[in-house]
C-alpha cells in the first residue's frame, strides 16, 4: 500500500469505538466457540458429516477469535501498528480467510439441514465421512486461494509518525478485495434464503411433522442461521456498498470511515454468535448451559454427596461435554421421513 493511501483522521472515533465492540467479540466468541471445540475434541466418539461441517465452522471461528487482541491493540494504540509489515499480513490474511471460512461452513451446514429434511432420502445425506471430508479439504483450499493475495501485498501505510495496518483504503475501491468481500456475501446469503424457505415450506405443507418437537428445532435451526448471517455481514457490506458508489465525494469522509470500521466489526461479531447454531442444533445445549448457570449460582454445602448441580466446574464441564456431543451423533443418526 503506497503512502498516502489510506485515512487517517484527526480526533478519529474509530479509536475509541473498536476496542470496546472487539474485547466483548473476543471474550464471548473464544468461549463459546471453544467450549464447542471441547465437546468436538474430547468427547465426540463417532463422527459424521454433520458433525464434521459444524467442527470446522467452529474451528475457523475460533481462529478468526485469537486475531482479535491484534487488532484491539492496533485500535487501542490509536490505529498504530507496532508489529511490522509481515505481521500485519498475517493478521490480515488469518481475519479475512477465517471469516470466509466461517461464512462457507455456515452456508455448508445450512445446506445440510435442507437436504435432510426437504430431502430426507437424496444420496447426499448418506455421503461418508472420508467425503464429506474431501468436501471440507476442497473448501478450505478454495478459501485459503481466494484470500492469499493479503499475504503477497504490505498493507502498511505510513503518514507522518503513524504506521496504520489497513486491507480497505478509503481513496478507492480495492479491486479484488472488494470483489471477494461482496462475493462471500451475496452468493451464500442466497443460498442461505433459499435452503430457510424451502425448509419453512416443506414443514408447512407437512403438517403432522411441523408440530414434532425436533421439526420445529429445525425450523428454529435454519432461521438461526439466516439471521446470524444477516446481522454479522449485512452491515459492512452495505456501508462498503455505499462507499464505492459514492466515490470520489465519499473519499476518507469521516462518517463513512467510521460506518465501515464500526460494522466490520459486526463481521467479528458472526463468529461470536455462531455459538447460536450450536445451541440450536442440539437440545443438550440448552440443558449444558442451563447446568452451567446453576452450577455458578448453587453454594456448595459441605458435609454432604454433592449433586450435579453442585458440581464443581470442571466436572460438569467435562460431563456436559460428553451430552452434547452423544446428542450431535443421536441427531446425526436420524433420518428425516416424510412419512412419520
Amino acid at each position: 500500500m503506497d503512502n498516502g493511501s489510506c485515512c487517517l483522521i484527526q480526533g478519529d472515533p474509530i479509536s475509541q469505538a473498536m476496542p470496546p465492540l472487539l474485547i466483548l467479540a473476543f471474550v464471548l466468541g473464544a468461549l463459546g466457540n471453544g467450549i464447542a471445540l471441547c465437546g468436538f475434541c474430547f468427547h465426540m466418539k463417532t463422527w459424521k458429516p454433520s458433525t464434521i461441517y459444524l467442527f470446522n465452522l467452529a474451528v475457523a471461528d475460533f481462529l478468526l477469535m485469537i486475531c482479535l487482541p491484534f487488532r484491539t491493540d492496533y485500535y487501542r494504540r490509536h490505529r498504530q501498528w507496532a508489529f511490522g509489515d509481515i505481521p500485519c499480513r498475517a493478521v490480515l490474511f488469518m481475519l479475512a480467510m477465517n471469516r470466509a471460512g466461517s461464512i462457507v461452513f455456515l452456508t455448508v451446514v445450512a445446506v445440510d439441514r435442507y437436504f435432510k429434511v426437504v430431502h430426507p432420502h437424496h444420496m447426499v445425506n448418506a455421503i461418508s465421512n472420508r467425503t464429506a471430508i474431501g468436501i471440507v479439504c476442497a473448501l478450505w483450499t478454495m478459501v485459503i486461494v481466494g484470500t492469499l493475495y493479503l499475504l503477497m501485498e504490505n498493507h502498511l501505510c505510513v503518514q507522518e509518525k503513524t504506521i496504520a495496518c489497513e486491507s480497505f483504503i478509503m481513496e478507492s475501491a480495492n479491486g479484488w478485495h472488494d470483489v471477494m468481500f461482496q462475493l462471500e456475501f451475496f452468493l451464500p446469503l442466497g443460498i442461505i434464503l433459499f435452503c430457510s424457505f424451502k425448509v419453512i415450506w416443506s414443514l408447512e405443507q407437512r403438517q403432522h411433522l411441523a408440530r414434532q418437537a425436533r421439526m420445529k428445532r429445525a425450523t428454529r435451526f435454519i432461521v438461526v442461521v439466516a439471521v446470524v448471517f444477516i446481522t454479522g455481514y449485512l452491515p459492512s457490506v452495505s456501508a462498503r456498498l455505499y462507499f464505492l458508489w459514492t466515490v470520489p465525494s465519499s473519499v476518507c469522509d469521516p462518517s463513512v470511515h467510521v460506518a465501515l470500521h464500526v460494522t466490520l466489526s459486526f463481521t467479528y461479531m458472526n463468529s461470536m454468535l455462531d455459538p447460536l447454531v450450536y445451541y440450536f442444533s442440539s437440545p443438550s445445549f440448552p440443558k449444558f448451559y442451563s447446568k452451567l448457570k446453576i452450577c455458578s449460582l448453587r453454594p456448595k454445602h459441605p458435609g454432604r454427596s454433592k449433586r450435579p448441580e453442585e458440581m464443581p466446574i470442571s466436572n460438569l464441564c467435562h460431563k456436559s461435554c460428553i451430552s452434547v456431543a452423544n446428542s450431535f451423533q443421536s441427531q446425526s443418526d436420524v433420518q428425516w421421513d416424510p412419512q412419520m
